[in-house]
Formats: C-alpha cells, structure tokens, sequence
C-alpha cells in the first residue's frame, strides 16, 4: 500500500525549503563579504602605517604599525598582537591575490577557501602567484574548501620552480612550541617540527602508550584469575582496615584511553627527561639541561590549600587551574609568598618579603600578575619591571612608579606617541596618539584568596 503526498503540500514544502536555502547562502555571502571588508580596511591599516615611516628606518617602519595596532586594538577591545597580525596577513593577501579577495568580496567564495588559497600560494614567487591566483578563485568557486584544498596544493606545486627538498630545507626554519590556552583548565601544547620527526614521536609515544596498556590488561588477568589466597575462619569485622592493594592491583586499575597514556607518556617525559645534546655536557657527566625544572607561579586561596573547598586557582595570570594540581603544586614547593589582600576588594596591598628588593618584585608580581597594557596577558614574569616615569627624569624606584611592561609595549611606550602615568592603586592611564584614554588596573586576587589580619606595623620595604 503506498501514500501519496499532494501536490499543493508537496508544493508548499519545496517552497519553503528553497527559501531556508537561499536565505542560508545569502547570509553566508553577507559574512563573507564583510569579513573581506575586514581584511580590506586592515590592509589599509598596514599601508597607512607603513606610508607615514616610509622615509624611516625599519624600526621606524616596525614602531608605526605597532602604534597604530595598539590605536586599533585599544579602541576595540582586543590585542594589539592580533591587530598587528592581521594587518599584516591582510597586506599580504590584498597585495598577492586580488581576484581571490575580489570574489571573497562578492560572496562567491569562503574564508576557509582564502585561507586555502594562502597556504597553498606561499610558497610562489610573485609571477607565479599571479597565475596561480587566477586558477585558484575557479577552483575555490566549483569545489569545498576541503576538496579546494588538495587542489590547490597540487597547482601551486606545478607552478613552483623550486623543488620539495628546497622548500622543505627553508620550511625546517620554522620549528616552533606554542601553547594555545583552552577551556576547564586544559591547554594545547603544539610542536612544529618536519613531519617526519612529528610521525616518528607519534609513532614512539604510541608504542609505549600500547606497552602501558597492555600491562595493565595483563595485570587485570592476573588479577582476575589468581586464586583466594585463603578464607578466614571468622568473618572480618566491619571496622577492619582493607588491606593495601598489591602492585598488580595497582597496574589493573589503570582505565586510561591510549590517547590520554600518549599525553601522560609525552609530559613526563618533556618534565623529568635529559636531552641528549646538550652543550654543557662534560664527557660521560650529564649536563645542566637535564637538571632545569618548570618553574610556575600559582595564586591558591587559603580554603582551596586546606581542602575544604574547591574553588579554582589562578596560573600565572594566565587561565584557571583545577584545585587539586593547585594543591598538589603547593605541596612541592620548597616556600610560599605570604600576599596580603584587602579585605573587600581582594586588591593586593603588600608582601612579607623583608629584602626591599625581593619584596617589591614580589608584590609588583602579585599585583600586576600580566603586562598592564590594556588587554596584554603576557605573564609578569617574562616582562620588564618599568618605571611609569623614566628614572632618568626623576622617577622613583617605588611600587608607585614601577609597573610590569612586556617587551613589546616597553619599546611600545619609549619608541612611539604612547604615553602612560601610574594613578593611585597601581592603575596605569595610557594615552594613545591620537588622545584617547585607556585605564588598565591591576587584577583583583579575589577576597578568597590567603588573607592575613594584621597584627602591627608592615613590614618595610
């Protein structure tokens, strides 16, 4: 027995179906075009910047995009890094492929099909790119950005008069580690390196990830078959300690997927391994790299270190941490800083350091805990200890004067228009060149954190 749809909902359904159709693509089209005028207005940016030190030096070149990036990035809320980047990606993509951006601007073509277009086109020369641009913005229209992908690579590789080997020995220069921050606690830890040294560490770490997992399903067997090793004569009680479990016991309770044993594998081995080149070594004795440890900074509320509550630390002024590695953390450290916080406003008011050098660098890390460049989180201790108002025309070595700066703005503040003064409270007021004001205060610590009464005068500084 079949059923028949009638033509008038049959009719209605196609109708309404195409509509969701076409308005899905017209609001892709809209993205794309204004995420082209994005790229357009950047690029603009970089040439700007790049015309009003023309004459100059690179440095001068350098410095002028820095400072309109920080304009940028001030007035939007977001890093002057990330400003600077993509104005320079936006430069580069106007400048080397302009019938893609022209078809991104009409809609007709993705992001991730420029995206594409750029991986695939770096490698050129500018002759070459110009052919290869033409071609790509065909394919990119007829295919998805995955299926675009491929075909892109293999085009550009037709087109590159220089061999793999070649590319590969520049490519080689990139080596890089990054950390990329992620939610819950997490980061994600990436290693560029040849792609056969990635695949042959991949390979290793899968190999002894197996090794750990099939230890512990042998462990489980063991343990699953041994036989009781006798039966009391009288039940045990209730309050009877149990009895500790056994090595095997131990091994059988590991449940780890081989995903999370190859990250555990990987970090033990990067934390607690000795390289083997390395330049200190002396003969058959080991050599100092073996014997560098990580060195993090950790702000732990009081209740969280007496385990009667859970609340997140804070890392380096960087992201949240679960309460237990805080605790466990704690728990190796040979000493810790005693903050003082007020009692309302969890504001950092001083340190029980007594050296004044050591105790000012300690409460200038606490309170700044980043760079205090408005939206800048490089963490306080891989930046400067700047003084607000230079020291050589008359500027205090004082909490009051003293702020963390990262390298970038620090040249930033002494090599462009930027200007900043320290108000009250640690807060810095930047002035940027073309007048406006940005406030950055220092990071509360939270009224949770370790909080001491005090019980006389502090200690002097």
């Amino acid at each position: 027995m079949s059923s028949k749809v009638p033509i008038r909902q049959f009719d209605a359904e196609h109708t309404a179906r195409a509509a969701i159709v076409a308005e899905v693509l017209s609001a892709e089209a809209a993205v794309a075009s204004a995420q082209a005028a994005a790229a357009q207005a950047y690029a603009k940016a970089a040439a700007h910047a790049e015309e009003t030190a023309r004459d100059g030096a690179a440095r001068d070149r350098d410095m002028a995009a820095r400072s309109l990036a920080a304009e940028i990035g001030c007035a939007g809320r977001m890093s002057d890094r990330t400003v600077q980047h993509r104005m320079d990606d936006a430069a580069a993509l106007v400048t080397r492929y302009p019938a893609t951006v022209l078809a991104w601007g009409k809609g007709r073509i993705s992001q991730t099909h420029v995206r594409a277009v750029a991986d695939a086109g770096l490698p050129l020369d500018a002759e070459d790119r110009a052919l290869f641009d033409a071609a790509a913005v065909h394919i990119c229209e007829a295919e998805t950005p995955a299926r675009a992908r491929r075909l892109l690579d293999m085009l550009a590789e037709k087109l590159n008069p220089r061999t793999l080997t070649e590319r590969h020995r520049d490519a080689r220069e990139t080596r890089a580690v990054r950390v990329l921050p992620l939610a819950d606690g997490m980061a994600e830890l990436t290693v560029i390196v040849p792609a056969a040294l990635a695949h042959a560490i991949h390979d290793r770490l899968t190999r002894q990830a197996r090794v750990v997992r099939d230890a512990a399903e042998r462990a489980r067997t063991s343990v699953r078959d041994a036989p009781p090793e006798g039966t009391p004569a009288v039940p045990a009680s209730s309050s009877d300690t149990a009895p500790e479990p056994s090595p095997h016991e131990i091994i059988a309770s590991d449940r780890r997927t081989l995903d999370q044993i190859r990250a555990d594998v990987l970090a033990d081995m990067l934390l607690t391994g000795c390289p083997d080149a390395d330049p200190t070594a002396t003969g058959d004795a080991p050599g100092a790299l073996g014997a560098i440890r990580a060195v993090v900074q950790v702000v732990v509320p009081a209740l969280v270190l007496a385990g009667t509550s859970d609340d997140p630390a804070e890392l380096d002024g960087r992201s949240p941490i679960d309460a237990d590695t805080a605790r466990r953390l704690a728990g190796g450290c040979t000493g810790w800083d005693r903050i003082l916080t007020h009692p309302v406003t969890g504001d950092v008011l001083r340190t029980d350091r007594y050296r004044p050098t050591d105790a000012m660098k300690r409460y200038l890390r606490a309170r700044d805990q980043h760079c205090r460049f408005p939206g800048c989180r490089m963490p306080a201790v891989r930046s400067d200890e700047d003084h607000t108002l230079d020291y050589a025309f008359g500027g205090q070595t004082t909490v009051e004067n003293l702020g963390h700066l990262c390298k970038r703005h620090h040249t930033l503040k002494h090599a462009t228009p930027w200007t900043v003064r320290q108000l009250a409270g640690g807060v810095l007021e930047w002035t940027s060149p073309l007048g406006q004001i940005y406030s950055d205060s220092p990071p509360a610590v939270g009224p949770t954190s370790v909080q001491f009464v005090p019980d006389g005068d502090p200690p002097p500084f």
